[in-house]
């Protein structure tokens, strides 16, 4: 009897497991409490989490390679379309479907704000530079900032991918934790007065102006930065799609039953590449900082462009909407009506931060674009 059981026991997970395993089971938990609990994008951090509860539970093989008489893990298939870069067009086909252009179109000049906000990943790249990384290694890191899990995905499958998890980890994690890592970057650069400004009611944007947008951007871009293609090219799509109003059924799919598809087998396959071993490495753990780095960079690089446009506007501007200028739509848009109606409670910022919160989606693509084309 006592053989049996250890029998059992040898042929089980508990014989492989070491203590990285559970460190790493210990991080996915937390995670998980935090979609569950806090409500800090569900979406996507409850596939990451799971992902990398289930790759470190030994013996699994849901990340096996195929070889010596196997056919490889389940997961193994599906990140296939990570490492390849094909979810994070789709996402952001899914995401054109989804995202309003009219605030920018309204007040084009928000436009400086999504460019602003891109400093973070300049200023992550030279830091990466400046710890011995490579060129590649450097943009697919720097790219964090941009606060664009998709692009981040992306931009690191083409130049850096022996980074891929890290980097994932890491634009997920911040993107999740935007309404907590930003309020306070936003109360230190604004002032209390400075929150509290009502700004002015947008324009109306035609529906000739909704169509020709995405055209334009694409035709434009595209032919600038031939590497952006893939992103600005599928952006672009799905809003021409959405704003077209003739295929409200293929609309709809790309808002709701598509979208989520795509977000879980990214998330999994992200999170299922959180071997113990790559994520408790110290590149890893320079790769996490200088994450935040970027990204609280990319948030006080927007609020800065806020205060100049702030002073040029003579007090119209609420600077609190260049904290948009990062790439996390809607989240970071939502964070800055948060803090503004906290100092004023009739304020409504909603609207006017999603003119730089969709600029931030356009400024990230095209910095990887411009990061891609460089070193790719």
């Amino acid at each position: 009897m006592l053989e049996a059981i250890l029998g059992i026991f040898t042929e089980s997970g508990f014989s492989e497991i070491t203590y990285k395993n559970i460190i790493v089971i210990g991080i996915a938990c937390i995670f998980l409490y935090l979609a569950i609990k806090k409500g800090y994008e569900p979406y996507l951090l409850i596939p990451i989490a799971f992902g990398m509860l289930l790759v470190n539970l030994p013996l699994g093989g849901l990340m096996a390679s195929p070889g010596n008489g196997t056919n490889g893990g389940l997961l193994y298939y599906l990140y296939q379309g990570t490492n390849l870069g094909i979810y994070p067009p789709l996402i952001f086909l899914c995401l054109g479907a989804t995202t309003d252009f009219a605030p920018l179109i309204a007040n084009p000049k928000t436009l400086l704000l999504g460019g602003a906000a891109q400093i973070g990943i300049f200023i992550a790249f030279f830091g990466a530079i400046a710890l011995g990384m490579t060129g590649p290694e450097s943009a697919s890191i720097g790219i964090i900032g941009g606060a664009d899990g998709p692009t981040a995905i992306f931009t690191t499958s083409r130049l850096a991918p022996h980074l891929l998890s890290a980097i994932a980890l890491a634009a997920y994690s911040y993107m999740a934790l935007v309404p907590i890592i930003q309020p306070p970057i936003m109360k230190l650069l604004t002032t209390e007065n400075q929150r509290k400004i009502k700004m002015e009611q947008l324009r109306n944007v035609s529906h000739t102006e909704k169509i020709v947008f995405p055209i334009v951007v694409t035709i434009f871009t595209i032919l600038i930065l031939p590497s952006s293609a893939p992103l600005i090219g599928m952006l672009m799509l799905g809003n021409l799609i959405k704003e077209s109003g003739q295929v409200p059924k293929i609309t709809e799919t790309l808002q709701n039953s598509f979208m989520y598809i795509i977000t879980i087998l990214l998330g999994i396959t992200v999170g299922a590449k959180a071997e113990a071993d790559i994520l408790l490495s110290m590149q890893t753990g320079k790769i996490i900082i200088l994450g935040l780095i970027a990204f609280s960079a990319g948030t006080a690089g927007g609020l800065l462009m806020g205060q100049v446009m702030y002073r040029l506007s003579k007090g119209k501007i609420n600077p609190l909407i260049g904290a948009a200028g990062v790439s996390a739509v809607p989240m970071a848009a939502r964070v800055v009506q948060k803090e503004g109606a906290k100092a004023n409670p009739s304020n409504f910022l909603l609207m006017h931060a999603m003119g730089p919160n969709v600029a931030g989606v356009i400024g990230s693509a095209v910095a990887a674009g411009v990061l891609l084309q460089y070193f790719g």
